[in-house]
Protein backbone atom coordinates (compact mmCIF):
# COMPACT_ATOMS: atom_id res chain seq x y z
CA UNK A 1 0.00 0.00 0.00
CA UNK A 2 1.19 3.54 -0.78
CA UNK A 3 0.63 4.98 2.72
CA UNK A 4 1.72 1.94 4.76
CA UNK A 5 4.50 2.55 7.26
CA UNK A 6 7.90 1.19 6.33
CA UNK A 7 8.32 0.06 9.93
CA UNK A 8 5.00 -1.08 11.47
CA UNK A 9 4.22 0.22 14.95
CA UNK A 10 4.73 -2.18 17.82
CA UNK A 11 1.85 -3.12 20.10
CA UNK A 12 3.26 -0.82 22.80
CA UNK A 13 3.48 2.09 20.35
CA UNK A 14 -0.13 1.52 19.26
CA UNK A 15 -1.34 1.45 22.87
CA UNK A 16 0.69 4.56 23.66
CA UNK A 17 -0.84 6.37 20.68
CA UNK A 18 -4.31 5.69 22.07
CA UNK A 19 -3.43 7.37 25.37
CA UNK A 20 -1.02 10.00 24.06
CA UNK A 21 -1.48 10.96 20.39
CA UNK A 22 1.56 12.06 18.43
CA UNK A 23 2.10 15.73 19.25
CA UNK A 24 0.02 15.47 22.44
CA UNK A 25 -3.67 15.88 23.20
CA UNK A 26 -3.46 19.66 22.80
CA UNK A 27 -2.45 19.31 19.18
CA UNK A 28 -5.08 16.63 18.61
CA UNK A 29 -7.86 18.83 19.98
CA UNK A 30 -6.64 21.85 17.98
CA UNK A 31 -6.78 19.71 14.86
CA UNK A 32 -10.33 18.55 15.66
CA UNK A 33 -11.41 22.15 16.33
CA UNK A 34 -9.88 23.20 13.01
CA UNK A 35 -11.66 20.40 11.17
CA UNK A 36 -15.00 21.22 12.79
CA UNK A 37 -14.70 24.92 11.95
CA UNK A 38 -14.10 24.15 8.27
CA UNK A 39 -17.17 21.94 7.78
CA UNK A 40 -19.29 23.50 5.01
CA UNK A 41 -22.56 23.80 6.91
CA UNK A 42 -24.54 26.27 9.01
CA UNK A 43 -22.93 26.94 12.42
CA UNK A 44 -26.02 25.84 14.37
CA UNK A 45 -26.08 22.49 12.55
CA UNK A 46 -22.38 21.93 13.22
CA UNK A 47 -22.86 22.85 16.90
CA UNK A 48 -25.77 20.41 17.15
CA UNK A 49 -23.61 17.67 15.70
CA UNK A 50 -20.81 18.35 18.17
CA UNK A 51 -23.32 18.25 21.03
CA UNK A 52 -24.60 14.86 19.83
CA UNK A 53 -21.08 13.46 19.76
CA UNK A 54 -20.36 14.75 23.26
CA UNK A 55 -23.58 13.26 24.63
CA UNK A 56 -22.88 9.88 23.01
CA UNK A 57 -19.52 9.80 24.80
CA UNK A 58 -21.30 9.74 28.16
CA UNK A 59 -23.09 6.47 27.41
CA UNK A 60 -21.73 2.97 28.21
CA UNK A 61 -22.20 1.91 24.57
CA UNK A 62 -18.49 1.51 23.89
CA UNK A 63 -17.87 0.69 20.26
CA UNK A 64 -21.20 2.24 19.29
CA UNK A 65 -20.55 5.90 20.13
CA UNK A 66 -20.09 6.79 16.45
CA UNK A 67 -23.38 5.16 15.47
CA UNK A 68 -25.28 6.75 18.36
CA UNK A 69 -23.83 10.19 17.59
CA UNK A 70 -24.79 9.87 13.91
CA UNK A 71 -28.32 8.74 14.81
CA UNK A 72 -28.83 11.60 17.27
CA UNK A 73 -27.49 14.13 14.76
CA UNK A 74 -29.86 12.77 12.14
CA UNK A 75 -32.81 13.06 14.55
CA UNK A 76 -32.14 16.71 15.51
CA UNK A 77 -30.80 17.68 12.06
CA UNK A 78 -27.25 18.22 13.18
CA UNK A 79 -24.15 17.80 11.06
CA UNK A 80 -23.05 14.15 10.83
CA UNK A 81 -19.32 14.88 10.45
CA UNK A 82 -19.41 17.22 13.44
CA UNK A 83 -21.14 14.51 15.47
CA UNK A 84 -18.28 12.11 14.73
CA UNK A 85 -15.76 14.77 15.74
CA UNK A 86 -17.71 15.45 18.94
CA UNK A 87 -17.21 11.88 20.14
CA UNK A 88 -13.58 12.84 20.78
CA UNK A 89 -14.88 14.21 24.08
CA UNK A 90 -14.70 10.58 25.18
CA UNK A 91 -11.07 9.51 25.13
CA UNK A 92 -8.65 7.56 27.36
CA UNK A 93 -8.07 10.68 29.46
CA UNK A 94 -11.74 11.49 30.10
CA UNK A 95 -13.37 8.05 30.16
CA UNK A 96 -12.22 7.19 33.71
CA UNK A 97 -13.76 10.40 35.07
CA UNK A 98 -16.93 9.99 33.00
CA UNK A 99 -17.31 6.40 34.18
CA UNK A 100 -16.74 7.24 37.86
CA UNK A 101 -19.19 10.13 37.79
CA UNK A 102 -21.86 8.28 35.79
CA UNK A 103 -21.75 5.00 37.72
CA UNK A 104 -21.66 6.68 41.13
CA UNK A 105 -24.58 8.96 40.21
CA UNK A 106 -26.51 6.10 38.63
CA UNK A 107 -26.08 3.86 41.66
CA UNK A 108 -27.32 6.69 43.88
CA UNK A 109 -30.39 7.28 41.70
CA UNK A 110 -31.23 3.58 41.41
CA UNK A 111 -30.30 2.73 44.98
CA UNK A 112 -28.12 -0.17 43.82
CA UNK A 113 -24.86 0.80 45.48
CA UNK A 114 -24.80 -2.54 47.32
CA UNK A 115 -24.88 -4.40 43.99
CA UNK A 116 -22.33 -2.09 42.39
CA UNK A 117 -18.99 -3.12 40.95
CA UNK A 118 -15.89 -1.37 42.38
CA UNK A 119 -14.43 1.22 40.00
CA UNK A 120 -11.18 -0.73 39.81
CA UNK A 121 -13.13 -3.62 38.28
CA UNK A 122 -15.34 -1.70 35.84
CA UNK A 123 -13.19 -2.28 32.75
CA UNK A 124 -12.76 -5.92 33.75
CA UNK A 125 -16.55 -6.20 33.98
CA UNK A 126 -16.90 -4.81 30.44
CA UNK A 127 -14.39 -7.37 29.20
CA UNK A 128 -16.14 -10.24 30.99
CA UNK A 129 -19.52 -9.17 29.63
CA UNK A 130 -18.16 -9.09 26.08
CA UNK A 131 -16.57 -12.49 26.57
CA UNK A 132 -19.84 -13.94 27.88
CA UNK A 133 -21.80 -12.54 24.95
CA UNK A 134 -19.29 -14.13 22.57
CA UNK A 135 -19.51 -17.47 24.37
CA UNK A 136 -23.32 -17.41 24.33
CA UNK A 137 -23.39 -16.66 20.62
CA UNK A 138 -20.95 -19.52 20.04
CA UNK A 139 -23.10 -21.80 22.19
CA UNK A 140 -25.93 -21.43 19.66
CA UNK A 141 -23.85 -23.42 17.18
CA UNK A 142 -22.09 -25.77 19.61
CA UNK A 143 -22.90 -27.99 22.55
CA UNK A 144 -21.75 -25.42 25.08
CA UNK A 145 -24.18 -24.20 27.72
CA UNK A 146 -25.25 -20.57 27.76
CA UNK A 147 -24.46 -18.60 30.89
CA UNK A 148 -25.96 -15.27 31.90
CA UNK A 149 -24.72 -14.73 35.46
CA UNK A 150 -21.88 -12.37 34.54
CA UNK A 151 -24.11 -10.42 32.15
CA UNK A 152 -26.79 -10.04 34.80
CA UNK A 153 -24.28 -8.75 37.35
CA UNK A 154 -22.73 -6.48 34.72
CA UNK A 155 -26.12 -5.07 33.72
CA UNK A 156 -27.23 -4.35 37.29
CA UNK A 157 -23.88 -3.26 38.68
CA UNK A 158 -22.31 -1.36 35.78
CA UNK A 159 -24.30 -0.88 32.58
CA UNK A 160 -27.63 0.35 33.96
CA UNK A 161 -26.10 2.72 36.55
CA UNK A 162 -23.71 4.03 33.88
CA UNK A 163 -26.58 4.58 31.44
CA UNK A 164 -28.86 6.29 33.99
CA UNK A 165 -26.12 8.28 35.69
CA UNK A 166 -24.49 9.41 32.46
CA UNK A 167 -27.66 10.91 31.00
CA UNK A 168 -27.68 14.04 33.18
CA UNK A 169 -23.96 14.91 32.92
CA UNK A 170 -24.09 14.02 29.22
CA UNK A 171 -26.91 16.49 28.61
CA UNK A 172 -25.11 19.19 30.58
CA UNK A 173 -21.88 18.60 28.65
CA UNK A 174 -23.74 18.50 25.31
CA UNK A 175 -25.56 21.78 26.01
CA UNK A 176 -22.29 23.39 27.12
CA UNK A 177 -20.56 22.13 23.96
CA UNK A 178 -23.36 23.59 21.82
CA UNK A 179 -23.32 27.06 23.39
CA UNK A 180 -19.52 27.22 23.49
CA UNK A 181 -19.01 26.07 19.91
CA UNK A 182 -21.82 28.09 18.30
CA UNK A 183 -20.32 31.61 18.75
CA UNK A 184 -16.87 30.30 17.85
CA UNK A 185 -18.22 28.77 14.63
CA UNK A 186 -20.18 31.93 13.79
CA UNK A 187 -17.10 34.06 14.31
CA UNK A 188 -14.87 31.76 12.30
CA UNK A 189 -17.26 31.63 9.36
CA UNK A 190 -17.66 35.42 9.36
CA UNK A 191 -13.88 35.76 9.40
CA UNK A 192 -13.52 33.36 6.49
CA UNK A 193 -16.20 35.21 4.53
CA UNK A 194 -14.44 38.54 5.18
CA UNK A 195 -11.12 37.06 4.04
CA UNK A 196 -12.69 35.68 0.87
CA UNK A 197 -14.28 39.06 0.13
CA UNK A 198 -11.00 40.89 0.73
CA UNK A 199 -9.17 38.40 -1.51
CA UNK A 200 -11.77 38.85 -4.25
CA UNK A 201 -11.43 42.63 -4.01
CA UNK A 202 -7.64 42.43 -4.30
CA UNK A 203 -7.89 40.15 -7.33
CA UNK A 204 -10.46 42.46 -8.91
CA UNK A 205 -8.27 45.52 -8.28
CA UNK A 206 -5.25 43.69 -9.70
CA UNK A 207 -7.21 42.68 -12.80
CA UNK A 208 -8.40 46.26 -13.33
CA UNK A 209 -4.84 47.56 -12.98
CA UNK A 210 -3.63 45.01 -15.49
CA UNK A 211 -6.38 45.97 -17.98
CA UNK A 212 -5.50 49.67 -17.60
CA UNK A 213 -1.83 48.92 -18.17
CA UNK A 214 -2.60 46.91 -21.31
CA UNK A 215 -4.84 49.69 -22.56
CA UNK A 216 -2.00 52.16 -22.39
Amino acid sequence: MVFRRRKPLSLWQKLRALVLPRGGWGRAFRYLRHRASRIPDAPHRIARGIACGVFASFTPLFGLHFFLAVFLAWVIRGNIIAALIGTAAGNPLTFPFIAMLSIDLGQTILGTRADGVPMSQVMTAFGQAGDEIYRNVRAIFTAEEMRWDRLERFFRGVFLPYLVGGTGPGLVAAIAAYWLSLPALNGYQRLRAARREARAQRLSAKAEATDEGNGK
